[in-house]
């Protein structure tokens, strides 16, 4: 072998060693990035910022009186806010509403209205006039009763109508009604909470599942519209928690208590823009976006769906 050759064999080698030595590195320092800013978010988090001397005096808190809804009310006013409490059921909100005034001493405010009628929100707007609003929780929602196929679902053309009305256009008329004030007083917080069914496509939950990622979607481009103006907008993707919408009765580890799960999420407030809100869900939504092939994802949800509407139909059958 010439001289010459040699050379270029060298050079090649070297070449390939300091690429690799470069590519080692920044993947080192990027694993090392996202380790301290895991550390930052789950373990130190940002729980002082969701304070009504920071944001604002007043909570609102749509879907109110269940689940997810009511846990938030209850952590927020056990953090000094006072409290706007929207549902559908003035007896449910009474009853909530005392809880809170009696066990945290803060003032709260009800207003009943149906996010499944699309003419609630004068009533919505004149309940909220005058409050100064520091955080909004958009949280009501709704699901399928089991998963089912689209042109199977019962009343389809209804149940779209609802679905839309709740889980989309509540979102946006709310946002429409409190983010003004937010931006007038350059700070407030949105709380979208959306689903880890909108991170990817779930198959006979499609409508729910498309609805929750324009939820996402929507909470995205609105914080990249407002972040300047001092407004965090964030959009939260829970995986499964023991509520009555879930029918997990039991909490787990992985399926926490509503407040269990509102404690953690709010604690990623300003820190995370897109949030799983805990951290076993944080680690669940990096499995199933980064680590899983998408079509492996999709046979596995599929496959997930399919048992379940067998379970529910079966049991419909024997009942």
């Amino acid at each position: 072998m010439s001289f010459s050759g040699e050379a270029v064999i060298r050079a090649g080698e070297a070449s390939l060693f300091w690429l690799g030595a470069l590519t080692a590195a920044w993947l080192s320092v990027r694993f090392v990035y996202r380790l301290l800013s895991g550390f930052r978010v789950w373990v130190l988090g940002n729980g002082r910022l969701v304070a009504p001397n920071r944001l604002g005096k007043w909570a609102v808190v749509t879907g109110a009186t269940d689940g997810i809804g009511k846990a938030y009310a209850e952590e927020l006013a056990r953090r000094g806010f006072s409290i706007v409490l929207i549902s559908r059921s003035q007896e449910k909100l009474d009853d909530v509403s005392k809880a809170i005034a009696s066990k945290c001493g803060v003032e709260t405010k009800t207003i009943s209205a149906d996010f499944s009628a699309a003419d609630i929100y004068s009533k919505i707007e004149d309940g909220l006039t005058g409050l100064e609003i520091g955080v909004l929780v958009n949280n009501v929602g709704m699901s399928y009763l089991y998963p089912e196929f689209f042109l199977n679902v019962p009343n389809l053309d209804t149940f779209m109508d609802t679905m839309v009305n709740i889980n989309i256009t509540s979102v946006c008329q709310m946002t429409r009604l409190v983010l003004p004030q937010m931006v007038a007083r350059k700070k407030g917080a949105i709380l979208n909470i959306s689903s880890a069914s909108g991170m990817y496509p779930v198959p006979l939950l499609t409508v729910y599942s498309a609805s929750k990622a324009f939820v996402d979607f929507f909470s995205q481009g609105l914080q990249a519209e407002y972040k300047s103006k001092g407004i965090i907008i964030q959009s939260v993707l829970p995986f499964f928690v023991a509520t009555k919408m879930s029918k997990i009765r039991r909490a787990t580890l992985d399926k926490p208590s509503p407040e269990r799960y509102v404690a953690a999420e709010l604690n990623t407030v300003g820190l995370q823009t897109q949030t799983n809100g805990y951290l076993p869900h944080a680690l669940m939504g990096w499995v199933t976006t980064a680590l899983l092939p998408a079509n492996m994802l999709n046979s596995y949800t599929m496959g997930m769906v399919l048992s379940q509407r067998a379970r529910y139909l079966k049991k419909q059958k024997q009942g």
